[in-house]
This record gives C-alpha cells, sequence and structure tokens, in this order.
C-alpha cells in the first residue's frame, strides 16, 4: 500500500482497493460527492452507487462514527472517515467501497490498514494542489502586470506589482528567452540566478516556450556576465534576444525589440543578441504624424458601448494592438474565444473606416496606435497641414503618405532598409512578401520559387534586417511603411 501511495498517489491506492474488494473504491466529500473513483470491473454490476453511498456518508456524517458500513440484498458498502489536513474536520474526505455479497474475508480489515496511507497521501496533495494554485495566481498576476505594462498603464502596474517580488526597474531593457520542451520553470531559475534575482520574470501567454524578463537597465554586477549572455551560456538549448534601454512605460517597444533580437539569435552561434535598429518610427512622425494619429483613432477612442457587456474604448484599443501583435495569438493573450476577437477587429475596421484585411491598412493602425503609446515630447497646437485622416481607408491613407513624406520619416525608412543593399534581391523578395500581404504561397507564385524556398529567403532577411518576419510581432508594418515613405520619396 505504502509503495502504491509513493508512485501512484490516490487513483493507484484505490485501483488496488477496487481490484481486492471485488468491487467499487473511491473517496468523497462529506455530502457525498464522489471526488475520486477506481473503474469498476465490466463484469460486477452494481447498484445506484451514488445514492448507496449518499445514504451511508449521511448515517456516518449523523452518528459522528469512525466506521459505518450498510448493507442492501446484494452489496456491501463501507466507510471510513479520513483526518483533514487540517482544523477543519468538515472538510475532510471519506473511504468508500462497495463490494458484493458474501464480502471477502478481512476486506473491513484491510480498509482500515488503508486509512492511514491515504490520509498521508491526501494531505499531501492537498498541499501540491494549494500549491499550484498559488504558482498560478502568481503567474497570473504576473501575467496582468505585464499586459498593464504593454498597454502603458503604469500606475495600476505599480499597484498590482506592489505584493510581488522584485519591484519594478525603470528604465528597463525587455529580454525574451526561447527554451524547448516544459522547462520554463528551470530555465525561469536559471534567470533569476544569472541576475541575483533583479528582473521580473513572465511566463509568456502566447508563445509556450518563452519567458519574458523585464530586466534592469544597468549594467550586470561588476565581474559577471550579461544576463542574456549567461543564460545561453548556462542552458544548452536556448535562444534569447534583449532589447536597447527603455522608459518604463515604452515596455511594449521593449518587447518588440526583444522578440526581433530573437529572431536574429537562432541563427547565430552563440544564440544571444541584442536589437540594432533603431529608433522607433513613433518618434520621428513629429507633431504632424501625432495629430494625424490622434485624428485617425478618435472614433476608436471616443466609443461608447450601447450595451453594458460590449467592449469599451480602452478594451478595443488593447485588442487592436494585441491583434496586431500576435495576429490568431492575441486569443491567448487576451484570454478571448477566437469569434470574439474576429468580431472586435471587424468592429474596429468598421469603426475607424479602415479594411483590416489589407496590409498598407493594418501598418497605418498600429502606428497609429504606437504614436498615441509614446510620449509627446513637445506638444504643438497648430493645425496640421496634411489634410483628414477620417475619410476612410482612402483618407487614412492620403494623410498617411503626407506624413511619410517627412524628412525624418524618410531618414528613417532609409535606417530601416540600408542593410538591403549589399544583398542582391532581398528588397524584390521583401516588396513581393508585402504586396502578397505578408503570405507566403502567393509570394512563393510571385517570385516563381516553391514555398519552402520562400520562406528559406524570408529567414535569411530575418538574420539581415535583424528583425522578424514569420513569426509575429513581425516587422512587416514598419518595413511597409519604410518601403512606401522610400516610394513617395522618389519624383
Amino acid at each position: 500500500m505504502h509503495r502504491l501511495v509513493r508512485s501512484g498517489g490516490t487513483p493507484a491506492m484505490l485501483r488496488w482497493l477496487s481490484g481486492r474488494a471485488g468491487g467499487w473504491a473511491g473517496l468523497l466529500g462529506p455530502d457525498g460527492t464522489v471526488l475520486h473513483a477506481a473503474a469498476l470491473p465490466e463484469q460486477t454490476p452494481l447498484p445506484d452507487v451514488t445514492g448507496l453511498l449518499a445514504e451511508g456518508a449521511a448515517a456516518l456524517t449523523e452518528r459522528g462514527a469512525q466506521a459505518y458500513s450498510l448493507d442492501t440484498g446484494e452489496h456491501t458498502a463501507f466507510l471510513f472517515p479520513l483526518l483533514p489536513a487540517g482544523d477543519d474536520t468538515a472538510a475532510a474526505p471519506l473511504l468508500a467501497v462497495v463490494a458484493p455479497r458474501p464480502v471477502a474475508a478481512g476486506l473491513a480489515a484491510l480498509l482500515a490498514d488503508a486509512v492511514p496511507a491515504l490520509e498521508l497521501c491526501w494531505q499531501a496533495e492537498t498541499v501540491e494542489r494549494k500549491r499550484r494554485r498559488v504558482d498560478l495566481a502568481e503567474s497570473r498576476g504576473r501575467e496582468a502586470v505585464l499586459h498593464l505594462l504593454m498597454t502603458g498603464q503604469l500606475f495600476i502596474a505599480h499597484q498590482v506589482a506592489g505584493a510581488l517580488r522584485p519591484r519594478l526597474p525603470d528604465p528597463v531593457r525587455v529580454c525574451v528567452v526561447e527554451c524547448s520542451g516544459d522547462g520554463r520553470d528551470e530555465v525561469a531559475r536559471v534567470c533569476a540566478e544569472a541576475d541575483g534575482s533583479r528582473s521580473w520574470i513572465v511566463r509568456c501567454p502566447v508563445y509556450v516556450r518563452h519567458l519574458i524578463l523585464v530586466m534592469p537597465a544597468d549594467q550586470a554586477p561588476k565581474g559577471a556576465p550579461a544576463t542574456d549572455e549567461a543564460v545561453a551560456a548556462r542552458v544548452g538549448d536556448c535562444v534569447v534576444g534583449v532589447s536597447e534601454a527603455v522608459p518604463l512605460a515604452d515596455t511594449a517597444t521593449g518587447y518588440r525589440q526583444a522578440f526581433h533580437a530573437l529572431a536574429v539569435a537562432r541563427e547565430l552561434p552563440s544564440r544571444h543578441a541584442r536589437f540594432g535598429v533603431s529608433p522607433e518610427a513613433a518618434l520621428v512622425v513629429g507633431p504632424a504624424g501625432r495629430q494625424w494619429a490622434d485624428a485617425l483613432l478618435t472614433p476608436l477612442l471616443t466609443h461608447v458601448p450601447r450595451r453594458a457587456q460590449d467592449p469599451g474604448s480602452q478594451e478595443l484599443a488593447a485588442t487592436a494592438g494585441s491583434w496586431l501583435a500576435f495576429s490568431s495569438h492575441a486569443t491567448d493573450h487576451l484570454k478571448v474565444h477566437r469569434n470574439t476577437l474576429a468580431a472586435r477587429v471587424r468592429f474596429i475596421g468598421e469603426l475607424l473606416g479602415l479594411d483590416l484585411n489589407r496590409l498598407a491598412d493594418q501598418a497605418a493602425l498600429d502606428l497609429a496606435l504606437r504614436v498615441r503609446a509614446t510620449p509627446a515630447p513637445a506638444c504643438t497646437t497648430e493645425p496640421t497641414p496634411y489634410g483628414d485622416a477620417t475619410g476612410g481607408a482612402g483618407g487614412a491613407g492620403r494623410a498617411l503618405d503626407a506624413v511619410l513624406r517627412h524628412p525624418s520619416v524618410r531618414e528613417w525608412a532609409e535606417q530601416q532598409l540600408a542593410p538591403l543593399e549589399p544583398v542582391p534581391g532581398s528588397e524584390a523578395t521583401l516588396r513581393a512578401w508585402l504586396e502578397c500581404e505578408g503570405r507566403l504561397g502567393p509570394t512563393a507564385a510571385r517570385l516563381g520559387i516553391s514555398v519552402p524556398g520562400a520562406r528559406k529567403r524570408l529567414t535569411r532577411l530575418e538574420t539581415t534586417l535583424r528583425r522578424s518576419l514569420l513569426r509575429p510581432p513581425s516587422a512587416r508594418y514598419d518595413l511597409w511603411l519604410a518601403l512606401r515613405a522610400r516610394d513617395l520619396a522618389v519624383p
């Protein structure tokens, strides 16, 4: 019995007791609810086990006995209370066995001997269930804080993070660690040891193989290697990408940078890389770009739901940002059904007058949301000369073109596309992929190659550009904007 308890726990013990009794064995709650049960052999019919056990549990509780048996014409039910894990005697489960008559000799004594082993097993399993609930609550709490940081709600994030450790640093570097299999817990321990538990470590809600670290932007302790290098060296199958130093309010930007660095690190022998492309597009559009973004997003930000259960403007904005970043994986990020996500995205497109099936409109909305999330260095009240961004997809496109013609945006675009110049044919591949809305099949057909061939070309482009293309968050919006800015600069 003790060997079964150590190796298989309560289920293994109940199966063994069921076999010895030639009947049914299980654990009941004080009200007769079946908590665990062993399957009954098909050749052994039993009466209504639920009714029989409920009657026995009620009689045992009423009499306060340490054992109870109930006979029917063909079966006998045995009930033994287990000691509770704490002081709550009312929550103690009952061992219940229903055996056919005549009952095997010594069965009652055998069940009495099984009670202490089951008590220890049940108490251990209760503690383990509580530990898992605590771990799940902490994991969900950290995930909630990360979500608040991604949406720029710093005040609430600090409040929620107050009960957890460590404190949120500012400024930060965001690190994404990709590990194999089910090793996230072990890799999280290695990460905590590598940087002295200074980082905010979160299990990624979207990618089950990813850990997200929000690390202090200052250097590691003197003489210690950088966290990304230490983790890559200690965990042989992990890949690490790290962002630039960013303010805590720009955690979403840091995450995108770290994700792009991760795509580069997969192709490097060292298995770690730091983001090397800057600046952020939202920082170069200037006051006119900020006015364009405000005009485009006004219908979304001022939306008032008709019903109390419908999503409000803040929830719709968060949905748009998550969908643009993670595509269909946004269901895991937002914890909503895929039909709910599709309905919200469709409604957002109707609200803004955009066709969100088109990459051009997706890029416009992504840029507008990023501009809105970026603190304005100096606001201007002078009217924008770039027209109205509320006239549907066409009006938004014309206004965006005016923003992309700005000299600072053209300079940013050339910086983004500069790595393509030494690689023949790379810009043609990138243009074909973007013109085909980022879909591999049509891209391969346009280039006259196979789908695996197109995938290999884009994988090489990821290394060249030091950006992620094939997996969201993808750099396709920035690259579409950069190519559009370059095309508008041609007389």
